[in-house]
């Protein structure tokens, strides 16, 4: 591969928006986290709904996810960018053991979850496969957490956003309109 196409490939993947989450492990490997912005449903039906991760071979938690063979998606909500940070390894000589930052409650499976995650998949992994530098984690979803209505938090364009439903009550129900102009009637 040229360092051109490379270097295109991240720069168009930069601008992808992308909820961020903190996926963690634990169990006869230990426990280990880290922040993703690769997480995706693979499927809702089936014995149990699938999604997927992808991790860099590189981490700690690769090895600790495959031993453990649990894993567990918090998806993070718009105020929880510093929690992203820590697990990104960003203040590491402040925050040794990164899971200080918050607190956690096991899942089901054993995996640690954020007591105020947006939501959080418990997850038993079914497959995992190597291609080039990363993993590619599929898990079963056990159990699901879902916390009560939220904005979620957004990574693109190299930045944090919080990303909320519009409130149905400020939308115009004549959206053939222009902004700032009423319907004239006859």
């Amino acid at each position: 591969m040229t360092p051109k196409i490379r270097d295109a490939f991240v720069q168009g993947m930069s601008r992808a928006a992308q909820t961020v989450t903190v996926v963690t492990t634990d169990g006869v490997a230990g426990r280990a986290g880290l922040t993703l912005s690769a997480m995706v449903s693979v499927s809702a039906d089936g014995d149990h709904p699938t999604l997927m991760i992808c991790v860099k071979h590189t981490a700690q938690a690769a090895p600790r996810i495959i031993a453990n063979g649990t894993f567990c998606v918090n998806m993070l909500q718009a105020d929880q960018s510093r929690i992203a940070d820590v697990f990104a390894g960003r203040f590491a000589d402040q925050f040794p053991d990164k899971f200080a930052v918050a607190e956690w409650l096991a899942m089901p499976l054993g995996a640690p979850r954020l007591t105020n995650p947006l939501v959080a998949f418990d997850c038993k992994l079914a497959q995992e496969i190597r291609i080039g530098t990363h993993h590619i984690f599929v898990g079963d979803v056990h159990s699901v957490h879902l916390a009560p209505q939220s904005a979620a938090l957004i990574y693109a364009n190299r930045a944090y956003a919080g990303l909320t439903r519009p409130d149905p009550a400020a939308i115009s129900t004549d959206l053939g309109q222009p902004q700032g102009r009423t319907a004239e009637t006859p």
